[in-house]
């Protein structure tokens, strides 16, 4: 049950996640990209606290020191990487290698998931898969500094995962841990606000299209989805919970089709469809435990 619970957290996660480029397409109109993060991730703050107004007790300074580091990958480096990339190489190739993220994960956590044959397998077959969904409609260029960039964020956002599994070890309310990331999440990107000319610009949310979408961001693709997407760390462990990331362009691809009535190529389709047979095949018996019972296995 804990399994299924954890897949659906996963699952939500990703379709939500998926969908955020058109508001963030929507919102770079009026603000910087480093605005719109600091945006969304204060307002998922204020609702989690809304939601949980429960102050979280750490007494192990150690723990604490856990939360800053998730903070500073998974909120602060990993967009920022992100965005910057972003400005020097193309959407398709940053989309590409950011799903490589699975594949740093695998050796971050060989100490207590050690992937199976299939895991890599799967991973060669989404990430083909991911390249047609990318490349269908734009030639492939490399364009090293923003390419490295993305292989970056990759890397944090897998040690992000990693971080998150021992997190939820502590045993403290998700919600809490969620909010306390955030907060180190903003406290880190501080320094980077200063040096951005950073505007607060209250009124640009008086335009409706504006504060829909930071609303969607900041509830739905910050709030929501890293509390479920710790949930589902939790449930199935860093590796598994990670190759969810291999669904994103697909849902890309969905998303375009039914909001911006894009046309789905052959290229896209076919990608589509090795994306997920590259995901079920991740996921089947995916992890081979190194501690304990050296032959048990995960489904």
């Amino acid at each position: 049950m804990e399994n299924k619970s954890g897949h659906l957290c996963a699952l939500v996660t990703i379709l939500i996640w998926g969908t955020t480029f058109i508001s963030t397409k929507v919102l770079l109109l009026s603000f910087k990209p480093v605005e719109i993060l600091f945006f969304r991730f204060l307002l998922g703050l204020l609702i989690l606290l809304a939601v949980y107004p429960h102050r979280l007790l750490i007494s192990d300074k150690k723990q604490e020191r856990t939360f800053a580091l998730a903070g500073l990958t998974g909120v602060c480096l990993y967009y920022l990487l992100e965005n910057i990339a972003l400005t020097y190489t193309s959407a398709s190739n940053v989309g590409v290698i950011i799903s490589a993220a699975p594949f740093f994960t695998s050796f971050l956590t060989r100490g207590e998931e050690k992937p199976r044959i299939n895991f890599y397998i799967g991973f060669l077959i989404s990430m083909a898969g991911i390249c047609l969904i990318s490349f269908s409609s734009s030639k492939l260029q490399l364009n090293p500094i923003g390419d490295i960039l993305s292989l970056l964020a990759a890397f944090v956002w897998a040690c992000y995962a990693v971080i998150t599994k021992k997190i939820s070890s502590f045993g403290y309310n998700t919600v809490q841990t969620t909010r306390r990331v955030f907060i180190y999440g903003l406290i880190f990107m501080l320094p980077v606000l200063i040096f951005s000319d950073f505007s607060l610009g209250l009124q640009r949310f008086t335009d409706a299209k504006n504060l829909l979408n930071i609303l969607y961001l900041g509830a739905g693709a910050s709030a929501l989805c890293f509390v479920t997407w710790n949930i589902a760390v939790k449930a199935l462990g860093a590796l598994k919970t990670s190759v969810y990331i291999y669904i994103v362009p697909v849902i890309t691809v969905v998303t375009s089709l039914i909001v911006l009535n894009e046309k789905i190529t052959i290229s896209s389709a076919v990608g589509t469809i090795l994306t997920l047979l590259g995901l079920i095949m991740s996921q089947k018996k995916t992890i081979l435990k190194t501690r304990g019972n050296e032959n048990e296995c995960t489904e």
